[in-house]
């Protein structure tokens, strides 16, 4: 049975940094498309952060240069390393991932069909 647990989240100061960490069980991470998306009340939930099929790494404007996601393939763990946290960051963060996607849409959340159940972040000023 797929499974998505994440774990990392908490609350800092603006500025602060954060690592989310994503374990994947009953599925292999390094075939399939994984990502971070975020979600605020009341709000559409925000990609954030992908690996696309072949791999590489696509980011949402808000997030690029500030945020990085990695993989331990080995671990099965995704990763998100958030720097320079701002107030509008505080979100539950979730991780997803899909068996088979195609270049380009690795921030559609419409594409995804596994999910965590979150993590909060909680950016103060």
């Amino acid at each position: 049975q797929e499974q998505l647990v994440e774990s990392g989240g908490g609350s800092v100061q603006a500025g602060g940094s954060l690592r989310l960490s994503c374990q994947a069980s009953g599925m292999i991470i390094r075939g399939v498309c994984m990502g971070w998306f975020r979600q605020v009340p009341g709000k559409a939930r925000e990609g954030v952060a992908a690996f696309e099929i072949d791999s590489t790494t696509t980011y949402a404007d808000s997030a690029k240069g500030r945020f990085t996601i990695s993989k331990d393939t080995a671990k099965n763990i995704l990763y998100l390393q958030m720097t320079n946290l701002q107030p509008e960051d505080t979100a539950q963060y979730i991780c997803a991932a899909v068996r088979v996607c195609y270049r380009g849409q690795a921030l559609s959340s419409s594409k995804y069909n596994y999910w965590g159940q979150g993590t909060q972040v909680t950016v103060s000023s």
